[in-house]
């Protein structure tokens, strides 16, 4: 049995859950968000606790069985606490500015970047070298931070570029100067 996959899933205080052929609905104080599960996997709501079971233990069920139970419980996390990733911006002159909505970057490029973000997700610059990517779906927090870090990958020789916080870089010696 999946040790993660048997966990009923409690719904706290003022998230509502909405459960119709394996296509689950949470809404809550930060948002709303839905996903369809597989279908082989029975979902069952009462008295405000969710369990998943799978019909047999085939390979491919006893896989999805606990992955279909950590995504309808990050889906209740998100919608009553969130989920941030943060960013932090080394180099000489690099930085990040809040304009409206968006981020304006300056990377050392002849020109400054500009990264609107998606619905659903908020930017925060509480620093000129830390960026705040938050939101209600983890998968998009993810994905928009890993694309803000595509702007300008961590270099191994300097270590300049975006990285998330944290984030061990790997460096590298450079050139040896001419000996003689």
């Amino acid at each position: 049995m999946s040790r993660i996959g048997k966990k009923p899933i409690t719904v706290p205080a003022g998230v509502t859950v909405k459960i119709e052929n394996n296509f689950v609905t949470v809404k809550g104080p930060k948002g709303e968000l839905s996903r369809q599960i597989v279908k082989e996997m029975k979902l069952t709501m009462d008295n405000g606790v969710i369990t998943v079971e799978r019909p047999n233990d085939e390979k491919e069920s006893r896989s999805l069985h606990g992955l279909s139970r950590t995504l309808i419980n990050n889906m209740i996390v998100g919608v009553t606490t969130g989920y941030s990733k943060t960013l932090e911006i080394v180099g000489v002159g690099y930085r990040a500015a809040l304009q409206g909505k968006a981020i304006n970057f300056n990377l050392g490029f002849s020109h400054p970047c500009v990264k609107e973000p998606p619905a659903g997700i908020t930017f925060a610059v509480p620093q000129p070298n830390q960026i705040v990517v938050s939101g209600a779906d983890k998968e998009l927090v993810g994905a928009v931070a890993a694309d803000l870090r595509t702007l300008r990958l961590p270099e191994p020789y300097k270590g300049k570029g975006i990285r998330y916080q944290g984030e061990y870089v790997r460096r590298k010696v450079g050139k040896a100067g001419a000996k003689g």
